[in-house]
């Protein structure tokens, strides 16, 4: 009867150690996926579906951000270089930079620069310009947008070194932001 108990005390005690060492290598939000889980059920329900795309595709900027435990750009940061403002934040900017705390009235990407100092434009390209990216070529461009367009849907990040040259041009109701990417650095060596 005691091994009973015994094997029952190990078995929740190694269950409780698995649970805290995944939960800390991979924090996962249930606040926030249980929020954007009824939001779409509720918009779904008064017959909104063309909508509940656009909710979730906002969302997903969000988790990101929360992921990489973000801040906004701060009133006395607003207007620096990306050099120049502390790791863990988020600003806006039009392939300059210097970042914006808000996008504001014009197109602009949003730029992440991480815990580890790296900074990451990020935005949504097309699947067909993620593959280029994914399949490591070289000399290659990728159209990105501000917001989740029809053929440009996805949700994607690159690091700003990686890009060469970035520039913007009007397109429809707003920007496209023309990534040129030269060679990505891991090819190099």
């Amino acid at each position: 009867m005691k091994w009973r108990y015994v094997l029952t005390m190990v078995l929740l005690g190694l269950g409780t150690l698995i649970y805290l060492i995944v939960s800390l290598k991979y924090p996962i939000n249930f606040t926030g996926m249980w929020w954007m889980d009824n939001q779409a059920k509720s918009q779904s329900e008064v017959g909104k579906t063309s909508n509940v795309k656009a909710v979730s595709k906002d969302m997903l900027v969000e988790v990101l951000r929360q992921k990489h435990h973000l801040r906004p750009l701060g009133e006395t940061e607003d207007g620096r270089k990306i050099q120049d403002v502390p790791n863990g934040i988020y600003g806006f900017s039009t392939c300059s930079e210097v970042l914006d705390a808000k996008r504001g009235e014009k197109f602009s990407l949003e730029i992440q620069k991480r815990g580890d100092g790296i900074a990451y434009y990020v935005g949504y390209a097309s699947d067909e310009d993620i593959e280029k990216y994914l399949a490591r070529q070289k000399n290659f461009h990728i159209l990105m947008f501000s917001r989740s367009r029809e053929k440009a849907s996805s949700l994607f990040e690159i690091p700003v070194y990686f890009v060469s040259k970035c520039e913007v041009r009007p397109f429809r109701d707003g920007d496209v932001f023309d990534l040129f990417v030269r060679d990505i650095p891991e090819l190099l060596s």
